[in-house]
């Protein structure tokens, strides 16, 4: 059976571990294969006013083959924005973020 990165992505942003980092307050909220998704997501975070980081997205770059091995790039936020975080994670998935055809995107 041949999984689709669609379908590895949504495995794992859909059961993230909390796993929590010796000596700071970040959580993981999700993980993707696909660092441009990645970051796509941290951003939806940063301008919904989450602070979020993302953790192996320069290993991940420099050879896709080890993001199946590392587990992709982690996204990781603060504990006390966590279900702030989860909540747009939910809009995104429901493509609430996404443009419509007729958006502006500054474009000349």
């Amino acid at each position: 059976m041949h999984l689709s990165s669609d379908m590895l992505n949504a495995a794992l942003a859909g059961t993230p571990e909390e796993a929590r980092l010796p000596g700071r307050d970040l959580v993981e909220v999700a993980r993707y294969l696909i660092p441009l998704e990645a970051s796509l997501v941290q951003g939806c975070l940063a301008a919904s006013g989450i602070p979020a980081v993302l953790a192996d997205a320069h290993l991940v770059q420099t050879d896709l083959l080890l993001a199946p091995a590392l587990g992709g790039v982690r996204i990781l936020v603060p504990e006390d924005h966590l279900q702030q975080a989860r909540a747009v994670l939910a809009a995104f998935a429901r493509g609430e973020f996404a443009l419509g055809e007729d958006a502006d995107v500054g474009g000349e």
